[in-house]
């Protein structure tokens, strides 16, 4: 997951260790920047629409994106510590033009409503740190699970949906952690998940990611950053051995010269190549899955 650790690995991937006053401007100029993602061949047309969903701790604000006409597998994107913000609303707009109905959801819907950050603000800021974190502490495994049945009910209501076809969820950084548990407490609707510079994915309690794995009935695509991975060498192998024994396809690859971030598109360390890879492989999961 984000931490100051990550950001002082990303600081020296960009070569700026100690930022002065003006490249700490330019460096967060740069974070309010957004690539602009590609459109898909034959791109259906899409309608989306903000919505308000139903939890059992409060009302989730969400967003809803699907193909204009038809009825299509459902998704649950589950964004990164930055939360819901027009990168993820980008990177949904473009999941529904391939043909999927995508819910991106607020995690942090018991704190704040998204967007919750200015143009330029990055967790790697300490300021935004300290706004961000006391989010987090009221996120637990067990009010991610209730979120995660509350979402996957609304997403299965919308008549947009295929509810004869399995559903998916994918997750980035944080995000990554409740695509297992999403995966583990609806096991009847998932068929599919995909988690990108996912965070803590590993430990050693009874309800960490990894020991929720024989639970599932989904395929995975597990996509690491390549200092993640440094940071923690042994986790793709547990992941792997995990799944290998739950008989539960799983593609796990660190990609190389990629930092914790490197998919939205707003990132400062975004890798466009990396990304784009990463992205077809997802397609290609849930074609083969769903």
């Amino acid at each position: 997951m984000c931490d100051e650790h990550t950001a002082e690995d990303n600081d020296r991937f960009l070569g700026i260790a100690h930022p002065s006053r003006r490249q700490f401007g330019m460096m967060t100029g740069v974070a309010g920047l957004m690539a602009v993602l590609p459109v898909p061949a034959n791109a259906a047309a899409i309608k989306g629409r903000d919505v308000v969903i139903d939890t059992p701790e409060g009302k989730a604000d969400a967003y809803f994106v699907a193909p204009a006409a038809g009825k299509h597998p459902g998704v649950l994107i589950w964004p990164d510590i930055m939360g819901l913000r027009p990168a993820f609303r980008q990177m949904a707009e473009r999941l529904a033009q391939s043909g999927y109905a995508v819910l991106v959801v607020n995690q942090f819907y018991r704190s704040t409503k998204a967007p919750f950050l200015k143009a330029g603000e990055s967790f790697d800021q300490p300021d935004v740190r300290a706004k961000i974190m006391p989010f987090v502490e009221k996120l637990t495994p067990a009010g991610t699970v209730g979120d995660a049945k509350a979402f996957t009910t609304f997403i299965d209501a919308q008549k947009e949906v295929d509810t004869k076809r399995g559903l998916a969820s994918t997750g980035y950084c944080m995000g990554g952690p409740m695509v297992f548990r999403t995966a583990a407490a609806r096991a009847d609707r998932y068929r599919a998940g995909a988690t990108f510079h996912g965070g803590g994915l590993v430990g050693d309690k009874q309800d960490s990611p990894n020991a929720l794995i024989p639970q599932m009935k989904a395929s995975f695509l597990i996509a690491i950053a390549e200092n993640d991975d440094q940071r923690a060498p042994a986790d793709k192998d547990v992941l792997k051995k995990a799944f290998a024994a739950a008989k539960l396809p799983a593609e796990i690859e660190v990609y190389k010269g990629t930092m914790h971030g490197w998919c939205p598109p707003d990132s400062k360390v975004y890798n466009q190549a990396q990304a784009d890879r990463a992205w077809e492989r997802m397609l290609a999961l849930f074609q083969k899955a769903l």
